[in-house]
């Protein structure tokens, strides 16, 4: 990944190169780009709702999915073919977490994610199509035993590892929601609305859709430019921004809609893969 900005390290992120973006690992070991996208998708989902359960920040939670996206990131990251999305979530959240002020047992980790995982017992329409049960399950079907807790924890540590070698051990992740309140305050902005809604997003494009959302008069002018941001790069973002709903709303009509759930393993992965093209070879 090309470095940050040297000047700027703290509020800056190593960026992925044009090659890395185009040519994905998984994609190199065959697996489709749009299930790729659908898969790495439900990953960052589930690690944010790994996260919830685990009572960790929204900072932290928002690191852990930045450093599980690099890790799938170019022809050096990880295949989905090799890796399962749900121990490289799970050791994402691990890690972040111990390097934050909020570190979680490996135990606390791995029950959350064998509850969420659950096919009988998951909130998460991506594992669990039909929704969420009406009736609690048995506890026996969520719960781990001590020799599988035991065989889960070595996963998690071994693909850690993984994690730290694929990213050269460059861990840092700059987020925007603090810059995006500094350039709030630079602005004269005290509109609470404003800055509630601005997302985990680049903060100049955030204040500008929250800005233009709420309504909120900012400065004459194109203010942008003051934090180095100029009128097409800007303009790239929000459209980006804007289309991230339409994205989620086919993704979820695309999968619940056949009910089956999106492969989160390697095995279901490759199932899902000769499935395709024995239907393509079909028709």
């Amino acid at each position: 990944m090309a470095p940050p900005n040297p000047g700027l390290t703290h509020l800056s992120n190593a960026l992925a190169t044009p090659e890395q973006l185009s040519a994905s690992s998984s994609l190199i070991d065959g697996v489709p780009s749009d299930l790729e996208a659908s898969i790495r998708c439900a990953g960052t989902q589930l690690t944010q709702a790994a996260g919830v359960l685990l009572h960790l920040s929204q900072d932290i939670i928002a690191q852990a999915i930045v450093i599980f996206t690099r890790f799938w990131l170019g022809a050096d990251g990880g295949s989905l073919r090799i890796y399962s999305v749900k121990d490289v979530s799970a050791a994402a959240l691990y890690l972040t977490a111990k390097l934050s002020f909020q570190p979680t047992s490996p135990r606390s980790v791995l029950n959350v994610y064998t509850l969420l995982l659950s096919q009988e017992a998951s909130p998460l329409w991506f594992v669990n199509p039909r929704g969420a049960p009406k009736q609690p399950p048995s506890a026996d079907s969520y719960t781990l035993t001590e020799g599988g807790y035991q065989s889960a924890r070595l996963i998690l540590l071994r693909i850690e590892s993984v994690i730290l070698r694929t990213l050269s051990f460059d861990t840092h992740v700059a987020l925007p929601h603090t810059i995006a309140l500094t350039y709030l305050q630079t602005l004269g902005v005290t509109d609470s609305a404003v800055s509630r809604r601005t997302p985990n997003a680049l903060a100049v494009a955030a204040i500008y859709l929250a800005s233009r959302e709420q309504d909120c008069k900012l400065v004459d002018g194109e203010w942008w430019e003051v934090f180095d941001v100029d009128r097409e790069e800007l303009g790239f973002l929000v459209v980006g921004m804007k289309s991230t709903e339409g994205f989620m709303r086919a993704e979820t009509e695309k999968w619940k809609g056949p009910g089956k759930p999106i492969p989160l393993v390697v095995e279901e992965v490759d199932a899902e893969i000769e499935r395709s093209q024995m239907m393509q070879e079909g028709e």
